[in-house]
């Protein structure tokens, strides 16, 4: 079958399946040592270790490519090779989650909700529910809105309760206007609108639910999901699909039979066991976000060589485009090593490869990434 937009021709692809997902399991009694931060990135170096060896491949070029958390694992991984004296020459992240802070609000953190706004701004132009004027150029209005993030919304964000009342308006006014929003509801949710709010009102007028990982997707809410804490009409349409082509692959093309499921997506396995330290203990007020982008900071710090290409989806509330841009604005890197970071906004979702003009763009920023990063290799 034709694959035009396979990077085949510029990397051998090796991909890793996380214990627990995929095909592989883990036994109960070793959990512990391989559902966390650090368990899981060294799992990944002592793979890459022994595949190195066993196909003698040390002397390749080692190029990292990480997806929503593996993200978070790629950054921590790129360290945790370079400390092991594993070269890498270049660490390519897609949909990037490197510090959950601008992931996760809570009571004391309003940055998620701000840096949320543009990915809303996208959401709610594609189902027209922007005025014309904004649309008309739509990448300048997303300048604009990214501007208004910065300065004039997260002001009023941090004033709290003692905002002026004048000013709030205007606020409630603008917000109501960049995300298609109603001005009583942001209102409602005292200026903050998590991505849940924004899936079930943007178009409750048609009585939709819009997707979260591809805000292009809406659907009705299923009866049967009605009490359900969470449905995403995104992944319902296209986590079937992936499970089928990957099943049918292994099958027919590698000839691994196994009646095990192939376990996308192990939410009742790995996450829910998933023991992030004392991170992530911020609903009682201790610990801090799990990050990695100190990792990847310091992995970069020791190899000045080091490239790294940061891809997002504009229509993903999973990972926001904005929000990554934030975390990379506030890596501690000086203007040299800075230049070592490349970017690529798509107009995809979290998954950007499943829209086919997206993929053809994608296609082309990483065959650009790889022939930059293999220069040096060389």
């Amino acid at each position: 079958m034709e694959n035009p937009e396979t990077i085949l021709d510029r990397t051998d692809l090796v991909f890793i399946d996380a214990p627990g997902t995929g095909y592989s399991r883990v036994r109960p009694d070793l959990a512990k040592k391989f559902y966390n931060v650090p368990g899981d990135a060294d799992a990944f170096y002592r793979f890459i270790r022994l595949y190195l060896t066993r196909y003698q491949r040390w002397r390749s070029p080692l190029v990292l490519f990480g997806e929503s958390y593996g993200t978070t694992r790629a950054a921590a991984l790129a360290n945790h090779l370079t400390d092991n004296y594993i070269p890498v020459s270049g660490v390519a992240l897609l949909s990037v989650g490197l510090d959950f802070q601008t992931l996760l609000p809570g009571n004391m953190n309003d940055l998620p909700h701000q840096v949320i706004v543009p990915s809303y701004t996208m959401i709610a132009a594609y189902h027209k529910k922007l005025a014309p004027e904004l649309t008309v150029n739509l990448d300048e209005t997303i300048k604009k809105v990214e501007q208004w993030c910065a300065t004039d919304y997260a002001q009023a964000l941090a004033q709290g309760n003692v905002l002026d009342p004048e000013k709030r308006k205007q606020i409630v006014n603008q917000l109501a206007a960049y995300t298609g929003l109603k001005a009583d509801l942001i209102e409602e949710y005292d200026l903050r609108i998590e991505p849940q709010v924004f899936m079930h009102n943007l178009l409750k007028d048609r009585k939709l639910e819009v997707g979260r990982v591809d805000g292009r997707f809406a659907s009705p809410m299923p009866q049967s999901n009605a009490r359900d804490s969470f449905f995403d009409p995104a992944m319902a349409a296209m986590f079937p699909a992936f499970n089928a082509a990957m099943n049918d692959y292994a099958q027919t093309e590698l000839g691994y039979k196994s009646e095990l499921p192939y376990v996308i997506w192990n939410l009742e396995g790995v996450n829910r066991a998933w023991d992030w330290g004392t991170a992530m203990n911020w609903g009682a007020g201790m610990g801090g976000y799990p990050q990695t982008a100190t990792n990847l900071q310091s992995a970069m710090a020791k190899n000045k060589y080091l490239k790294v290409l940061v891809m997002e989806g504009m229509y993903d509330l999973a990972t926001p485009f904005y929000a990554s841009a934030y975390t990379f604005q506030h890596l501690r890197l000086n203007a040299e090593y800075r230049k070592n970071i490349s970017f690529a906004d798509f107009k995809g979702g979290h998954m950007v490869y499943n829209d086919a003009a997206a993929l053809k763009e994608m296609k082309r920023a990483l065959d650009d990434w790889y022939q930059e990063t293999l220069k040096q290799t060389k």
